[in-house]
């Protein structure tokens, strides 16, 4: 099985098929990645990683529980910009994650040493090693995403987005084949537009989804006309789409064979099946990890696999 993720959504989806038993490959997003400090921080790389390896902090949704800021605090005293938030334990994965790029290992390369170290069963691909960055037009004018999302509190109307690089980037390695070579793929509840267009905009990756012959799966992650986290509502309107699960599933049309709503969706279930596609209607609210496995086997079974 193969997820398309990025974000805390796609963490915890990850994270529930994980502990049904799936033998899965996480493509990640990184288009969020930035340098700060001099380090290079994959933000949706390390939430996912933390989450398989059971060290997130579930209740702020990134970064380590029970996490220090001794490091931050004095480069705060030394005049450094602290408005990104690092912890000490956070810090180590970036320090040993930067010192591997700039000796010449790929960013799949550090990833697969990160989740190994870690304990991390699952395989976790960025979607490419060459870099891709989300610029987002505002009315203050172009903001580097984490800017925007960090800095600025993703407080501004998005007037539009651009994948700076996307059109040269390269698929990494195995990521094509994840995707062509599984048996079910998975776009998980992860923002349309900031979190699963830099998977697919990557050369071949949508090409590869949308000819695929495994069972494709999504799972909205707007629940009753509200994003569950972060600002995929507030997107989908300035965008020009329709806030709901059917909203969504028009973005996933010739790419998804089910979609999957949640209970207070089920009165859009016809208007999704109008589209092509098959609905699975359930609670998609994953919670803890016990609520993330209840809804991985929900997926399992609607695309066919049994788990014990």
């Amino acid at each position: 099985m193969t997820v398309l993720a990025g974000g805390v959504g796609g963490a915890r989806l990850a994270h529930g098929l994980d502990l049904a038993g799936a033998d899965l490959t996480v493509v990640v997003n990184i288009a969020d990645d930035v340098e700060l400090h001099g380090l290079w921080i994959s933000p949706d790389l390390d939430t996912v990683t933390y989450t398989l390896a059971g060290l997130a902090d579930e209740e702020r949704g990134w970064g380590v529980v029970g996490e220090t800021y001794a490091a931050l605090e004095a480069m705060g005293r030394l005049g450094e910009d602290t408005w990104f938030t690092l912890g000490d334990r956070d810090l180590a994965t970036h320090v040993v994650r930067t010192a591997g790029l700039r000796a010449g290992s790929s960013l799949t390369d550090v990833t697969a040493r990160l989740t190994t170290a870690l304990g991390v069963r699952a395989r976790v691909l960025p979607v490419t090693d060459d870099r891709v960055a989300t610029l987002v037009d505002t009315p203050a004018g172009r903001l580097g995403f984490q800017e925007y999302f960090v800095g600025r509190r993703h407080a501004d109307d998005v007037l539009g987005l651009v994948y700076e690089g996307i059109d040269a980037a390269r698929p990494a390695p195995g990521v094509l084949d994840a995707v062509t070579g599984a048996d079910v793929v998975v776009v998980a509840p992860s923002n349309p537009f900031l979190s699963v267009e830099p998977v697919l905009g990557v050369a071949g990756v949508r090409d590869a989804l949308a000819g695929t012959s495994a069972r494709r799966v999504a799972v909205s992650p707007i629940v009753g006309g509200r994003a569950i986290k972060g600002p995929a509502a507030q997107i989908l309107t300035t965008l020009g789409h329709e806030v709901s699960a059917l909203g969504v599933a028009r973005l996933y049309v010739g790419l998804v064979d089910v979609m999957v709503i949640d209970d207070h969706d089920a009165h859009l279930a016809d208007a999704v099946r109008a589209l092509g596609m098959d609905v699975v209607v359930t609670d998609t609210v994953m919670g803890g990890p016990a609520g993330r496995e209840r809804l991985a086997r929900t997926l399992l079974a609607s695309a066919g696999v049994a788990r014990g």
